[in-house]
């Protein structure tokens, strides 16, 4: 019934307004069969309660902010869908925003006051700030971090465990059999924390097997995009002895690398055998498909949904660092069609 009140759910379940507001907001404990003789009126009666009037007595907008370095990189993209589910089974609405890994664009988004009063709580995946310049910060709207920035636990922090990632996708290329194992996306600088932290995760995996590191396999790129991922193929399958195998830092480097071979006539998996990171669509899709390190967005998004409206209640732990999930996805351009799973 469109434009039903409280007192229609009440009068329908045979309750009062307050046992009904108390389920609707979860404000207060109810027994489970009140529960759930208020959630069937509820559903009888397709109950929406006016989120803007219900916002406006708390003294909240209703919105909270997901703030990445690149909207159009699908990982975000895919991590920004999964955070709006998220968010609506709460009654928010996301404001989405980009930094295009811009440290001076980072600061003004957490220091200007007139952006504050717009947004309850923010989800930022930084790539430059400090924790120094997160914790001194005249803005003090309510933040979860997302991705591989390194803050010692300063903050409530959601990410994969990116080394672990690494050496598990190293790992798999070095159990085919495959022992010239090249990496590509390193970046050797003080923003480059999450492909750091992957290079140590590859390197841990060639030492575990007994492995000498050819540093000459290693190719950082400033970025992780599609264009140098195949200009540091290009440069790999120049060299005197080709490497047999890659793991690349993100799928969209990946996908690069592999349009780069094939345009050589390289043969991926059988000359070369590919894996990246990130679990995008784009890469279930790509020919051959790729194999790759999924982190579970879902959980990412659900988890950092959930800390940060926990922080703008109050009712949050102390600043924690969260591992997420991650599984390999073991697909055609590292094992061949007959091998390959989802």
């Amino acid at each position: 019934m469109a434009g039903s009140t409280l007192r229609d759910v009440a009068r329908r379940a045979g309750v009062s307004i307050r046992t009904v507001s108390n389920v609707v907001n979860g404000s207060v404990p109810v027994s489970e069969e009140l529960r759930t003789r208020v959630q069937a009126a509820l559903d009888e009666l397709d109950y929406r309660p006016n989120l803007v009037a219900r916002n406006l007595r708390r003294g909240r907008s209703g919105m909270i902010a997901l703030v990445v370095p690149e909207l159009d990189v699908p990982y975000f993209a895919e991590l920004a869908r999964e955070v709006i589910t998220a968010t609506r089974a709460h009654g928010y609405v996301v404001m989405l925003d980009q930094t295009d890994g811009d440290g001076e664009r980072e600061r003004e988004l957490l220091g200007r006051e007139s952006r504050a009063t717009m947004f309850d709580g923010l989800l930022l995946s930084p790539l430059t700030i400090s924790a120094e310049e997160l914790r001194s910060r005249t803005n003090r709207v309510p933040v979860v971090l997302l991705g591989e920035h390194i803050f010692n636990g300063s903050f409530h922090h959601v990410a994969i465990d990116n080394v672990a990632a690494a050496r598990e996708a190293t790992e798999h290329l070095l159990g085919l059999g495959r022992r010239r194992v090249a990496a590509i996306g390193d970046q050797p600088y003080s923003t480059g924390e999450t492909a750091q932290l992957r290079t140590i995760g590859y390197r841990q995996a060639l030492e575990r097997a007994g492995l000498t590191v050819d540093e000459d396999l290693i190719v950082p790129t400033q970025r992780f995009h599609r264009h140098l991922g195949a200009q540091a193929m290009e440069h790999l399958l120049a060299l005197p002895e080709p490497p047999d195998a890659v793991f690349c830092y993100n799928d969209l480097l990946a996908i690069g690398a592999m349009r780069a071979a094939a345009r050589a006539g390289v043969r991926v998996p059988e000359d070369i055998a590919v894996v990246g990171v990130d679990g995008i669509q784009e890469g279930q899709y790509s020919s051959p498909s790729l194999t790759t390190v999924a982190p579970d967005k879902a959980q990412i998004a659900r988890t950092a949904v959930g800390t940060l409206l926990a922080v703008i209640d109050g009712s949050a732990p102390p600043p924690t660092e969260t591992k997420a999930p991650h599984q390999l996805l073991v697909r055609e351009s590292t094992v061949g069609t007959g091998g390959a799973g989802s």
